[in-house]
C-alpha cells in the first residue's frame, strides 16, 4: 500500500469512527488554494475540522507531531473560509485530530488538538 492508499483508507477509518461516534459528515477533503481539511463533521452544536493522520509504525514519531504550525495555520484558515462562505459565525467550532494506527487497527481521537 502507498502512502495515498494508506491516506485515503485512513480517512475512510476516520469517517467511520467519527459516524459511529454520532458526527455527521459535512464534508470529506475539503480543498481550496492553501491546502485542504480531510474532514469536516458536525457533533452536537460544534462544527469539528478534522485532520487525519495514518502510520504504519512510530519510526517517525506519532502521527499527530507531524501537524505542525504550518499545517495548523493553514487548516485554521481554511476554517475561516468554510465558516464565513456557509455563514456558520455563530456556531462553536474546534478542531480535531484522527490518528489512525495502521498495524494496531487502532483510532486515537484528539479533540480539541489545536
Amino acid at each position: 500500500m502507498n502512502n495515498k492508499e494508506k491516506g485515503d483508507f485512513g480517512e475512510e477509518v476516520a469517517i467511520n469512527y467519527l459516524l459511529s461516534k454520532g458526527a455527521k459528515l459535512l464534508e470529506k477533503n475539503y480543498r481550496l488554494k492553501i491546502g485542504e481539511v480531510d474532514i469536516i463533521v458536525k457533533i452536537g452544536d460544534e462544527i469539528v475540522f478534522v485532520e487525519v493522520k495514518s502510520r504504519s509504525n512510530l519510526r517517525y514519531g506519532y502521527p499527530c507531531e507531524s501537524v505542525n504550525f504550518k499545517k495548523r495555520k493553514k487548516i485554521v484558515e481554511i476554517a475561516k473560509y468554510y465558516i464565513t462562505k456557509n455563514n456558520l459565525h455563530n456556531i462553536s467550532i474546534r478542531f480535531d485530530i484522527v490518528e489512525v494506527y495502521l498495524s494496531e487497527k487502532r483510532v486515537n481521537h484528539i479533540m480539541n488538538a489545536f
